[in-house]
């Protein structure tokens, strides 16, 4: 049994010196695993996400099969976005929809509050589960959706491309977008909390699709309300990971609104990134996901390079830029967590 604080994810994220640079995966749990899909055969995405005994198992099928540093619990960013009113979809080959986007003013009131107990019990019971099953042998990451990337999606319906509607309302409605982004605000914290009280050890904010702002745009109309998640949360006391993907250009920016552990993806190069960052802040990332389907001798060639940039520096949990894509091999999985904790800065 390893105390919870010893744990080398743990340390990394508070920046502490480890022996071996830990590792874990976005999306570690997934459809990419034989025993995934033929779950998925059995029961539906959402099926699968407000089973706690399903999610339980879906958490706990990579951690022996890759040998991972660090578990995360099996949901879905935008399951509070159902309590709240607008629905939600799984369609088969197009992701999720928004049977309610928000459009105007009358739907963002109509948005209900969240009681994360009541409406989301059952993302606290799987982390219950899963602790019980991992507790003293690996920790484990809650997580949910940034302010943003929860907003657009409601806004939006879906996923999109150049996200016209989200801009538009923060240009043409900054009042209207203030409210959306307070609700979502009051709602994420709440979830959060009740993650870390069922036994999360760690939280993810996932802002997917902030790359698509400028700076200045970033500044003004994201930045206040990402900074309210993290200093709201900051006396739950577990390390807070603010993971974005576009990035590159805003790392500054984005690191300014918060969070024990910066996490980036393969758009800019690991040293660089690092000092924009500042070394003060533990980071995260930053391999390609499509690069796992290289040949072994690429993938080795590729992971040397992210741990040579890392520099032995204490504060690098390595992972990707973002989540696995389905029908990667398993097998180049496991060899990158093999290739990371065998790795020896010269």
């Amino acid at each position: 049994m390893i105390e919870d604080k010893e744990f080398i994810f743990l340390k990394a994220c508070r920046g502490e010196t480890t022996d071996v640079t830990p590792i874990w995966f976005m999306r570690q749990a997934g459809r990419y695993m034989k025993a995934y899909r033929d779950l998925k055969e059995k029961y539906t995405f959402l099926e699968l996400c407000k089973n706690p005994e399903l999610a339980t198992e879906v958490t706990l099928q990579p951690l022996d099969v890759l040998g991972v540093d660090a578990a995360i619990i099996f949901a879905d960013i935008l399951l509070p976005l159902e309590p709240m009113g607008t629905g939600l979809e799984f369609t088969a080959g197009d992701g999720p929809v928004i049977p309610r986007p928000v459009k105007n003013l009358k739907d963002i009131e109509k948005l209900r509050p969240v009681n994360a107990e009541e409406d989301l019990g059952f993302v606290g019971d799987a982390i219950r589960e899963v602790r019980k099953e991992i507790s003293g042998k690996i920790p484990l990451i809650g997580f949910a959706g940034a302010p943003f990337t929860l907003s657009s999606y409601m806004i939006e319906g879906g996923k999109s491309r150049d996200f016209t509607d989200t801009k538009l309302m923060m240009f043409e409605a900054p009042e209207m977008w203030g409210l959306l982004m307070d609700k979502v605000c009051t709602m994420l914290v709440d979830y959060l909390k009740m993650q870390v009280n069922a036994g999360a050890q760690a939280l993810q904010i996932f802002d997917s699709w902030v790359g698509c702002m400028s700076p200045q745009d970033y500044e003004k109309y994201i930045m206040p309300y990402t900074q309210r998640i993290f200093l709201e949360l900051k006396d739950t006391g577990v390390p807070l990971i603010n993971f974005s993907t576009g990035t590159s250009t805003l790392l500054d920016t984005v690191t300014r609104a918060g969070g024990d552990v910066i996490s980036f993806d393969w758009r800019i190069n690991l040293d660089t990134a690092w000092e924009k960052i500042g070394y003060d802040r533990s980071i995260q990332g930053n391999l390609d996901p499509t690069i796992l389907f290289a040949p072994i001798h690429v993938i080795r060639e590729r992971v040397k390079d992210i741990m040579r940039r890392a520099g032995g520096r204490p504060g690098h949990i390595f992972n990707l830029g973002h989540g696995i894509l389905q029908h990667t091999p398993v097998d180049h999985v496991k060899a990158v967590v093999d290739m990371v904790h065998e790795y020896k800065h010269e």
